[in-house]
């Protein structure tokens, strides 16, 4: 692997505040509302995420994670409320806080008619760097991302776990102090995962924050410091993991406080300890 420190070094993303930026959440979130129609995908959700944290946001499905996740990081406007990124308003300046942010797309969202050196260069180059420091900073995201000999590759051409790779290595090009990652191990084989892993927590131990969203307990219990249980557009539970699981499992800990869970449904007909027997089809005998 190439040097941590030139591939993973976070950017320095200078905060309004006198203080130091360790002082400072990497992300602080108040009163996000947004709604679709009728439809209220996210209701009054605040949140800090602490500089330097593995953070992990968990719901279930329509909670309202992606949609947070678009209006932190200026995708998408909010109906009300605000999001810094180490103290600066996000959407007074979305374009210094995009520069904070490096947000993994999917895998739809990306060019794979390009080489995936190709890529990565065009990445570099829309954030304002030159060609030449983005040729050598797709170079090392290549090496330490063990696709150098996929290099001049067509993207179209690569595995789900190579795809996976290249994509979050966009996000991190551009060297920035918070990572947003939206279930970016899905679909992903165990040797895959555990490469991206293993990326994901060297690029923390130089400093730098990442906020990911995941179903998986089991990944976030491994992998987080901190943890959000996200349910109807809110914030049920934060904190660091122990705070959150309060001595429990996080999974039981997230069934308490997001509910429905309900016995198995019987159904008469589905008995896999019995012979198929199913009542046949009364023949016609009057052709």
């Amino acid at each position: 692997m190439v040097d941590s420190v030139s591939v993973f070094g976070a950017n320095t993303y200078s905060s309004d505040s006198s203080d130091s930026s360790a002082e400072v959440p990497a992300v602080s979130i108040r009163g996000f509302v947004k709604t679709f129609g009728k439809k209220v995908a996210v209701d009054n959700l605040s949140l800090d995420i602490p500089a330097g944290s593995f953070y992990g946001l968990v719901g279930p499905n329509g909670a309202g994670k992606t949609t947070t996740i678009k209006m932190l990081t200026g995708l998408l406007m909010p109906d009300a409320g605000s999001a810094s990124i180490f103290g600066n308003d996000v959407w007074s300046d979305v374009n210094s806080a995009k520069r904070a942010i490096g947000l993994m797309p999917q895998a739809d969202e990306i060019f794979k008619t390009i080489t995936g050196l190709q890529l990565l260069t065009y990445a570099g180059m829309l954030r304002d760097m030159s060609r030449a420091e983005s040729v050598k900073r797709a170079n090392d995201l290549l090496s330490a991302f063990d696709l150098t000999e996929a290099a001049n590759t067509m993207v179209s051409d690569y595995s789900t776990g190579m795809t996976k790779k290249i994509c979050l290595a966009t996000a991190m090009i551009h060297s920035p102090r918070v990572l947003v990652l939206d279930e970016p191990f899905e679909a992903v084989d165990p040797v895959s995962s555990a490469n991206l892993k293993d990326i994901l927590a060297e690029y923390v131990s130089t400093g730098g924050t990442v906020i990911i969203s995941s179903h998986v307990m089991e990944l976030v219990e491994k992998m987080c410091s901190h943890v959000a249980i996200i349910n109807e557009g809110h914030v049920a539970a934060s904190g660091t993991l122990e705070e959150v699981a309060q001595g429990k499992d996080l999974e039981d800990r997230f069934m308490e406080l997001v509910g429905g869970r309900h016995s198995a449904a019987r159904i008469d007909w589905l008995n896999g300890g019995e012979s198929y027997n199913a009542t046949p089809i009364a023949s016609n005998h009057n052709a």
